[in-house]
């Protein structure tokens, strides 16, 4: 199997002020009276200054089929042999149909996933074929790769159903970008450029009409005159990122006239700002780790073009905060391969050890054992083509050596602008307990609400977490987001206060009281309350003490303060198989990943319940909320929930 296959948008939906938009524009509240340039528009000079820099012919990332010095040496390569073992499937199973009913089936039952497999399958279908080609070289599989490009401009369009809501698209209303289409022009225009001397005419012109038509007309319209609305051009999540790179990589393999593709280099050097103000200036991306491999991934690839496209002019990678964004996903390692599902991430998501070793070499981050392994050839094949041009073909870091002696874990990493604090055992050893902690607020990329989460992880188990992302339909992206059960406050470590969840927006934030950091401890108190709207509540300070001495433990303190007594619930989210030995009291996990959790509140008592949460989860079970009610309600007190390796 390839790396890595062209899934459209791995998790491909943008975040709840994105969609919101889409919605507005869906119910006719989004338009203007008068369309006016995206934020000003592009200025000439500036499109003519960066025109002066570009080759005059387009040029596109990686290596023509001519080019057999650098192709054999991948089709040497196992992993790249074995896309041509897929390709010559391919060959054998009809092109995958996407009639109109299923596109449709959006709009009527809000499933996306049936079109969305569709689409992939076609997509990843083209890469692999265009690769294989490339890789050997023969001709035999420029036939089907044509039929299979004809295919792809014979859609109605290139813009996902779920990024559809009018269906002005689809009806050919208009002609927007979204996610999908921008990735099929940069994969379309890639192949172009690799395969030119090979496609036939009519295919080429093919190419070159639907580019223009569906990707380089509109996206100049929509910075020019505001019409068609393209929301993500001054939007400050993945959307910036992977549409920019599609639209502007394919500009700048397709377009022959420099002076046209100065305007779309200009036009990211403007617009790439709002992505980068997305993240907090400590480099936190709030979005998750596996859209960080996919905002931030098509970041990378988009600066690596241009620098190679201007020569070195033109440097992202040299923008401020960026380095810090780099280290997002090292940091975040809370033991090894274990990081925190928050936001929209499936549990179990990493970061990409290909763009992480890129990042490394780039900036001499000292992450050694990832440069050996995948820089170079060791990126593998991937079915969306400027991943393989970029990170396994040579680069700009080509020749470039790290000078970084190998980069080792600190016993803590604190995004102080975020609220995100890991907690490591102070020999680093993965037997011992280690955490992560939330703080932030309740309007951030692809938002959950979990003002004071945590994660516990120990022997390579995590026993207590978050349960992650839901699978996406309709309703994960509109006014009903926070129906979901592992979405809202109920499916996270947090308390439920007078039966009420935490609320959603910016004003639910965590304010930081106190942080205390020695090599034997890290406190971190948070002051909640605002999380939650309920008038009796006048107070809630959660306090996270983390110890290092033994195999380690985690003490969670919650102080809370109402004006008459209400009820107060704690809980704990697993995956993990359990055990209660009585209220209040759980044994969670298995062997030396096992912990056992305590709680306790001076003159109370708890009744605890357990419940599955009936959520379509990206996992493979559903989640277990571990909870315990105060048994009488109370107007002030102090909850303590002791969190320790079982030990047997």
């Amino acid at each position: 199997m390839s790396r890595k296959t062209f899934i459209l948008c791995r998790q491909n939906a943008g975040n709840l002020v994105a969609i919101m938009a889409v919605v507005l524009l869906g119910m006719g509240m989004g338009d203007r009276a008068t369309a006016e340039p995206i934020a000003g528009g592009v200025s000439a000079e500036r499109a003519a200054y960066w025109a002066k820099h570009l080759p005059p012919k387009p040029v596109g990332v990686g290596a023509p089929i001519s080019q057999r010095e650098i192709w054999d040496v991948l089709a040497k390569d196992k992993a790249f042999r074995q896309v041509v073992a897929e390709a010559e499937e391919e060959l054998s199973r009809p092109i995958a149909e996407v009639p109109d009913e299923l596109y449709l089936d959006f709009s009527r039952t809000g499933n996306r996933r049936r079109y969305e497999s569709r689409m992939s399958a076609r997509r990843g279908r083209l890469g692999n074929l265009a690769l294989a080609e490339c890789l050997e070289n023969r001709g035999r599989f420029l036939a089907e790769l044509e039929k299979t490009i004809a295919a792809i401009c014979q859609e109605k369009t290139w813009v996902m159903p779920a990024h559809d809501g009018r269906l002005d698209n689809f009806y050919g209303r208009t002609v927007e970008i979204d996610l999908g289409a921008a990735s099929t022009a940069w994969n379309m225009a890639t192949i172009d450029y690799w395969l030119a001397e090979k496609l036939s005419p009519e295919c080429r012109r093919l190419i070159a009409s639907e580019l223009d038509r569906r990707i380089f007309t509109p996206f100049e319209q929509a910075v020019n005159t505001g019409n068609p609305r393209l929301w993500w051009i001054t939007g400050t999540n993945n959307w910036n990122a992977v549409c920019l790179a599609g639209v502007v990589g394919a500009a700048l393999e397709n377009i022959p006239s420099p002076e046209r593709r100065g305007f779309f280099v200009a036009a990211a050097e403007k617009y790439i700002q709002y992505f980068l103000q997305g993240f907090t200036p400590d480099g936190y991306c709030s979005e998750g780790i596996g859209y960080w491999n996919y905002g931030f991934g098509h970041f990378t690839l988009l600066g690596e073009t241009l620098v190679q496209a201007t020569g070195g002019q033109l440097d992202f990678f040299a923008l401020p905060g960026v380095p810090q964004i780099a280290l997002f996903g090292y940091r975040m390692e809370v033991a090894p391969n274990i990081y925190p599902a928050f936001a929209d991430c499936s549990v179990g998501s990493r970061p990409d050890s290909v763009l992480s070793a890129y990042l490394s070499r780039r900036f001499d981050l000292g992450l050694k054992e990832l440069e050996n392994r995948y820089l170079g050839v060791g990126a593998g094949p991937s079915s969306f083509l400027p991943e393989v041009a970029i990170y396994a073909m040579p680069n700009s870091l080509t020749n470039r050596t790290g000078q970084a002696a190998a980069r080792r874990h600190d016993i803590r990493d604190w995004f102080a602008d975020a609220g995100i604090l890991i907690c490591r055992p102070a020999d680093l050893s993965p037997d011992k307990l280690a955490v992560a902690l939330k703080g932030g607020h309740n309007a951030e990329h692809h938002n959950h609400n979990d003002v004071g989460s945590f994660v516990v992880a120990l022997a390579g188990q995590t026993p207590l977490l978050d349960p992650g992302a839901e699978v996406y339909t309709a309703r994960t992206f509109s006014g009903r987001r926070y129906e979901s059960k592992v979405l809202n406050s109920y499916g996270h470590p947090v308390p439920v206060v007078a039966g009420q969840l935490q609320r959603s927006g910016s004003q639910a934030r965590a304010k930081v009281l106190e942080t205390q950091f020695t090599d034997e401890a890290d406190v971190y108190r948070i002051d909640i309350t605002s999380a939650y709207n309920v008038p009796a509540l006048k107070s809630l300070v959660r306090e996270f003490r983390y110890e290092r001495q033994g195999r380690g433990r985690l003490i969670v303190t919650d102080r809370v303060e109402m004006s008459s007594p209400q009820s107060f619930e704690e809980a704990l989210i697993t995956y993990a198989p359990w055990r209660r030995v009585a209220d209040g009291i759980w044994i969670v996990g298995e062997g030396r990943g096992a912990v056992r959790v305590e709680l306790t509140m001076e003159g109370q008592s708890f009744v605890a319940s357990e419940e599955e949460i009936d959520e379509d989860v990206r996992y493979n079970k559903k989640p277990v909320r571990l909870a315990a009610k105060v048994k009488e309600p109370i107007a002030s007190g102090t909850v303590v929930i002791r969190i320790e390796p079982v030990e047997k």
